[in-house]
């Protein structure tokens, strides 16, 4: 394992910025830290760099137990979202600068300079100065000069953030690029939920300084351990329904209640993706009048909104859309194709409880 965290808390007077966190990184794996501002992401990759020691519990990286461990000695790249380039060297010397650091040979220098410009795609550029290069070059430059003495871990802290979401887009694929051809360990920090689902192998969910949930983008998104995830990943319509006489209810709206307590409040959840919809007012169970039409291009986010007052999402491509021929504020029918029991506040659900429950586990009880 390249890099495993057991019981890992940080706390900064009476803050508790970081709560019992464990988790591991296997050897060559991209694993995003994901979550708001606050959420502990960054102070937990501070702590694997060694720019922060845990107050508690131990950061391990192959093998070793780095607590005690300056940041000089961990061997590991750290970028930051500013670059923190030196401005008053060239491209060149700015990636040489950790190889001089730790004295390694001029002619390996030179060659691992040239091989890094090539790499990175900055052939030519080696003499220019950091102002002379876009956002995208220099974020290069930083992460070549991380990655020049063949550090065992990257760390990268909101690597594009400073950059225009065009260029921001780039770098992601470029990144996935590098990291497929190099295979090198590496952590980095977002709080863009595209970014991460686009970049990473694994996705580390943090809120309030706890870790939420560990998965592949398809499992935090398909499979959200919480009400927090299933929110933060992606859209998702959550409703409370009270339990009477073996359903759960809100409005119109019922689920079975697997087994619930009758009078007990239930929470569910589900993707507007599985919202189907018919310009046919009769076709499908609930009626809603079309409220809301949002164009994102190759996808169309509806707002349907019941005879209660109660708004469901959906989202649907332009092309169904036409096949429809849905108007807005037209009456639309709908049913929801699958669905999935959320955990509460301070609740724990067993998998099964949690699972998904297609449309036709509960079609005969509606």
């Amino acid at each position: 394992m390249s890099i495993e965290l057991k019981q890992v808390t940080k706390r900064f007077g009476d803050t508790t910025a970081v709560d019992r966190v464990s988790f591991t990184v296997a050897e060559g794996e991209l694993v995003a830290l994901l979550g708001p501002s606050g959420g502990g992401k960054t102070t937990v990759l501070r702590m694997i760099a060694g720019l922060e020691m845990p107050t508690s519990g131990d950061v391990i990286i192959r093998g070793q137990r780095m607590n005690d461990v300056p940041v000089q000695q961990r061997n590991i790249g750290f970028v930051f979202q500013s670059y923190a380039l030196f401005k008053t060297m060239s491209v060149a010397d700015n990636i040489m600068f950790g190889l001089k650091i730790k004295k390694w040979k001029k002619s390996d220098i030179a060659t691992r300079v040239e091989e890094l410009l090539e790499l990175f795609g900055l052939q030519g550029l080696g003499r220019r100065y950091p102002h002379q290069l876009s956002g995208g070059q220099r974020q290069r430059v930083a992460i070549a000069r991380a990655l020049a003495p063949k550090p065992s871990v990257l760390l990268l802290d909101e690597p594009f953030g400073a950059v225009d979401a065009k260029i921001r887009q780039e770098l992601r694929d470029w990144l996935v690029r590098l990291h497929d051809e190099l295979s090198v360990t590496t952590v980095f920090v977002t709080h863009d939920q595209e970014e991460a689902m686009e970049v990473s192998n694994r996705i580390v969910i943090f809120s309030r300084g706890q870790l939420e949930q560990i998965g592949t983008p398809r499992e935090v998104y398909e499979e959200p351990a919480s009400e927090f995830v299933a929110r933060f990943i992606g859209v998702m319509n959550v409703l409370d329904l009270t339990v009477r006489d073996g359903m759960a209810r809100v409005g119109e709206l019922n689920f079975p209640a697997h087994g619930v307590e009758e009078g007990r409040v239930m929470r569910i959840g589900f993707r507007p993706y599985s919202v189907q919809i018919s310009a046919n007012p009769g076709e499908h169970r609930y009626k809603a009048h079309l409220k809301h039409v949002y164009f994102l291009g190759v996808l169309l986010r509806l707002e349907l909104e019941m005879a209660d007052g109660l708004v469901i999402r959906s989202r649907i491509t332009k092309e169904e859309f036409s096949r429809l021929r849905l108007e807005k504020d037209a009456g639309v029918s709908f049913q929801i194709r699958e669905y999935r029991v959320l955990a509460r506040d301070g609740e724990h659900l067993a998998p099964e409880v949690s699972a998904v429950y297609p449309v036709t586990s509960y079609a005969e009880g509606i």
